[in-house]
């Protein structure tokens, strides 16, 4: 039997609770982790369903940051890269009725497959590229020829900005010759009434420029589509921002209207008369 001293001596706040309210619920400390990078995957995968994501081919692990360029573009065939074409117009026209925005999408029979290309697609490798992908059934026609009539060549490149043209021009004067050029046709330092002039007196076999001056060297009559069979788009190519050349808004949008004038939509992927598109 306990002593009295024993219970004065007893610690009340040891004693047992009183029993829980079991009417609230018990919050409970989960003791896990979450991984962040799971989080951002899915975030990603939401984006890009709901048409709010970069697209396709804008991984960062398909982005070549030392050579300047997105392999993706590479690895996709003609209906891969006209189904990523697409998803990039309607990026940056969220508000275009699906029938306006089909009038924007490029026809699949207008891209040439050029997935069977294994080197990097940088500029020091754009010459052999030409060379392989040029039609096979033009004859004996080179890629350093053109035709006699001035300011209508055989191939244009486009490309996202004026430095860049600059720079293909250099790497592509491998097909220029004394009766032949290889233009530069741009807006960087070069006046539109300049550009006109130029390209009116000039035998152009290869042009080299960016959208919106190759709309209004067309649009002025100077630049004729007349005898062209190729366009090449410099899509690879990645600034430093990570962009390429559907990547900014403004300069697709020029890049699609003029991928769209009728004189050079009608002719896409038509045979020997027709123009082939390259998205290098």
């Amino acid at each position: 039997m306990p002593l009295l001293s024993d219970a004065a001596n007893f610690d009340v706040s040891r004693s047992p609770s009183p029993s829980a309210d079991t009417s609230r619920p018990i919050k409970r400390k989960l003791d896990f982790k979450v991984d962040e990078g799971e989080i951002k995957s899915k975030r990603s995968i939401k984006k890009r369903r709901s048409g709010k994501g970069k697209g396709l081919a804008d991984d960062d692990e398909t982005l070549d940051l030392e050579r300047g360029i997105n392999t993706a573009i590479g690895q996709m065939d003609s209906r891969l890269l006209t189904d990523w074409v697409a998803q990039q117009v309607k990026r940056f026209a969220p508000d275009l009725s699906m029938v306006e925005l089909e009038d924007q999408y490029l026809p699949e029979r207008a891209l040439k497959d050029t997935s069977t290309w294994d080197k990097p697609r940088t500029l020091h490798d754009l010459p052999d590229y030409l060379k392989r992908y040029s039609r096979k059934d033009l004859g004996p026609r080179k890629l350093s020829s053109a035709s006699s009539s001035l300011g209508s060549p055989h191939t244009l490149v486009i490309t996202a900005a004026g430095l860049r043209a600059a720079d293909a021009a250099r790497t592509l004067r491998v097909f220029q010759t004394k009766e032949v050029s290889v233009a530069k046709l741009f807006a960087k330092h070069i006046k539109l009434k300049d550009a006109i002039k130029y390209v009116k007196k000039t035998r152009i076999g290869i042009g080299i420029g960016t959208p919106a001056r190759l709309i209004d060297l067309l649009d002025a009559g100077a630049l004729s589509s007349e005898n062209l069979e190729r366009i090449i788009i410099d899509c690879s190519h990645i600034d430093q921002k990570k962009r390429g050349i559907f990547d900014m808004k403004e300069t697709q949008q020029s890049l699609m209207a003029l991928l769209n004038r009728e004189t050079l939509k009608s002719r896409y992927g038509k045979g020997k008369d027709g123009i082939d598109l390259l998205l290098y």
